[in-house]
């Protein structure tokens, strides 16, 4: 079984109109629909530490592109709300940026003083200074010094696993976890999930201050049934190129993308579990395909939604396909996905569930 480590799959993959920062609406969207929760959560930080000066913050996964900044730019904002309430003097803010190395970081930096003008005009005079680091690395390890974080943030990252489960060669036809995996590939798949989970949780509980705040999201799944559609059909679109003989079924047969969709049920249950945080709020909510709820109504014109999907997909899980099947695997299989993917949502309401939950560290 060939291992694909989660560093194939960073969201950073293609160029042009493939890239992932031109691509992302369905994360923005997301990262919209949380954010009164990331606000309670870091309003209720500042407001409960009088004399807190600088507030350390982390983003995990933070890839490139527009909604890099737009989780920090909501949380700055939330919290120079309240302080201008209270009237207090401005905190400083300690922003630190992380995702693996593989990250564009350059882009990100050539486009923060751009960034900082914004934050100063939208909050005026007595706003804090703000810091900004980089931190490449993976989030399934240590990254920071224990208590020296206020608040962490991470938006659909926490799907993608630190590597391929093990023992799931007979995964066939599939690359993920489907409804027609066998169970012990459930199985690994999601014990390779509770794993890595665990570890994120068990790293940020040291980097966390005692009374810090977490707020993460992630691509999940609406029951215990095991599926994934988007990438299901992606599935479909490989086998077609099986049957086609335009690749080797031994080929399909040891490709398996390292991702996996918890329902609610369980990322409550792990994180009883691990036991370091209090659970403020936990819920699902869903977000359509293209990230516009709008185009709900237009999802008959196949050339357009199916177009936008696929394209939004082909951004991050073009490194990936290429790296185990070669360049010449793209133009081949994403015709073919496209309108897979049109004809389903002309047919189906087509959502990604999301699980939001909001910690506090005990």
């Amino acid at each position: 079984m060939t291992t694909v480590v989660v560093e194939v799959l960073g969201v950073n993959g293609g160029i042009g109109n493939t890239s992932y920062a031109k691509n992302s609406l369905p994360q923005q969207k997301a990262i919209l629909k949380t954010k009164p929760i990331t606000d309670q959560a870091i309003t209720s930080l500042y407001t409960s530490s009088l004399n807190l000066k600088t507030i350390s913050i982390a983003d995990l996964g933070c890839s490139s592109g527009p909604n890099t900044f737009l989780t920090v730019s909501n949380l700055l904002k939330a919290v120079d709300r309240v302080r201008k309430k209270l009237r207090r003097d401005s905190p400083d803010f300690q922003i630190y940026l992380n995702d693996l190395p593989t990250n564009d970081f350059n882009s990100i930096f050539r486009s923060l003083p751009t960034h900082q003008e914004e934050f100063k005009r939208e909050m005026g005079d007595g706003f804090g200074q703000c810091f900004f680091n980089g931190v490449p690395g993976s989030f399934y390890g240590r990254l920071f010094p224990a208590d020296t974080l206020h608040f962490v943030h991470s938006s659909y990252s926490l799907q993608w696993l630190s590597q391929v489960p093990k023992g799931i060669e007979d995964n066939k036809a599939n690359i993920c976890m489907a409804p027609g995996s066998p169970p012990n590939v459930r199985k690994a798949f999601s014990a390779q999930f509770e794993i890595d989970f665990l570890t994120f949780l068990k790293c940020r509980s040291e980097e966390l201050v005692k009374g810090g705040r977490m707020v993460l999201t992630i691509l999940g799944r609406k029951n215990e049934k095991p599926s994934f559609l988007i990438i299901e059909l992606l599935a479909m679109a490989l086998n077609e190129l099986v049957s086609e003989g335009l690749v080797a079924e031994e080929k399909l047969n040891s490709f398996n993308v390292p991702m996996y969709t918890p329902s609610l049920a369980e990322v409550k249950s792990l994180l009883e579990k691990d036991g370091s945080f209090t659970i403020n709020s936990l819920e699902a909510f869903q977000v359509h395909w293209t990230g516009n709820e709008s185009d709900v109504e237009n999802i008959s014109d196949k050339n357009n939604g199916g177009y936008n999907v696929a394209r939004c997909m082909r951004a991050v899980t073009e490194p990936t396909l290429v790296s185990h099947f070669g360049e010449g695997i793209i133009e081949d299989v994403f015709p073919k996905y496209r309108k897979m993917i049109a004809d389903y949502m002309s047919r189906e309401k087509t959502e990604f569930t999301n699980v939001t939950v909001s910690l506090v560290k005990t």
